[in-house]
């Protein structure tokens, strides 16, 4: 088995799921920033781009939400 399979076996804690959720919302942020500058860039409508790009935000959300939602049953929980 591999480390990284070993590690997941673990529960995840409140204070790693708050990182992975800071770091979620880091991405969307970046991905939305260098998409529409690139949509600039290449004279591109930005309704076109977002349209391009909501799919990938979309699921970004979705796992932001079941994050957010585990992370508030841990602290429930303690």
């Amino acid at each position: 088995m591999t480390e990284a399979s070993q590690s997941t076996n673990k529960p995840a804690t409140a204070e790693e799921i708050a990182a992975v959720i800071t770091e979620f919302e880091q991405y969307r942020e970046r991905l939305l920033n260098e998409t529409m500058a690139a949509a600039k860039k290449a004279k591109l409508p930005q309704k076109t781009a977002l349209a391009q790009l909501e799919p990938q935000l979309a699921k970004i959300d979705l796992t932001l939400e079941k994050l957010r939602e585990q992370k508030a049953t841990l602290t429930e929980a303690n």
